[in-house]
């Protein structure tokens, strides 16, 4: 049985996406079967993979029982690394579950098939805490919360971590919080510091050591469709990337 992570936070720009791919794309060349589900109506883990999310079957197609889930999981450029992707359709997952009876299990329910399949399921979560979000949140044994180090870093953690504790309550009592990731890090500029000294004050058994840097090579890679690991293995980003898989994986 695999576990599902899913990579949460409300604050959007913060390095969610950038890290479900990168750290997917990390497990799977170490050797394991790892499957990528973009919950984002934006898609950019699918297109950050090389994938056409305009090619139907997608997650939406699932949620909504039009295919099994098997059916809609497609092959990447990364050996071991598979895909359920984002299609333009599943914009409309996000106002129609809301009306749908037991809505907030049906993510959970669509990927149960799956869970024998994959050793490692990371979730790409839309930037809120919506509908998906939720779901995404009930079908996950772990969360990984992005955390930018610029000003407004702490803001909205509070409220992130309320929504968690509710969830855990009231939905999924398994849900852990893998970790906190400082993203967007530069080690040059005294607020990066300040922000890295609280958070770690604030959090100090959830925050993981690994702490991703600012890297020209992580913002390219996406435009080529690829992670950064096969876009430029030796750069600052990819070996940050590797080290954090490394975290996840101990943690799952």
């Amino acid at each position: 049985m695999g576990t599902v992570f899913a990579i949460a936070n409300q604050k959007g720009g913060v390095g969610k996406t950038t890290t479900a791919v990168n750290v997917a794309a990390c497990i799977a060349e170490a050797g394991y079967d790892t499957l990528l589900v973009d919950v984002d109506p934006q898609g950019n883990a699918t297109t950050g993979l090389g994938a056409d999310r305009h090619r139907p079957p997608g997650l939406y197609d699932v949620l909504s029982g039009e295919v099994e889930a098997r059916e809609a999981v497609r092959s990447t450029s990364v050996a071991r690394l598979s895909l359920l992707a984002s299609t333009p359709d599943l914009a409309a997952a996000s106002m129609e579950l809301p009306r749908v009876a037991g809505a907030e299990q049906r993510i959970r329910e669509a990927l149960a098939p799956l869970r024998t399949d994959y050793e490692y399921v990371l979730l790409d979560c839309p930037p809120s805490l919506g509908a998906l979000t939720v779901a995404a949140l009930v079908a996950a044994d772990r969360v990984i919360v992005p955390v930018q180090t610029e000003y407004f870093a702490l803001e909205g953690l509070a409220g992130l971590l309320d929504t968690l504790s509710l969830i855990q309550r009231e939905l999924n009592p398994r849900l852990t919080i893998a970790g906190m990731l400082l993203t967007m890090h530069d080690s040059r500029t005294r607020l990066s510091q300040d922000v890295e000294r609280e958070v770690r004050r604030h959090f100090p058994s959830l925050v993981f050591d690994t702490v991703i840097p600012r890297n020209v090579r992580l913002g390219e890679a996406p435009s080529y469709g690829r992670p950064v690991i096969h876009h430029d293995p030796h750069s600052s980003g990819a070996t940050a990337y590797f080290e954090l898989a490394k975290e996840v994986a101990a943690r799952a």
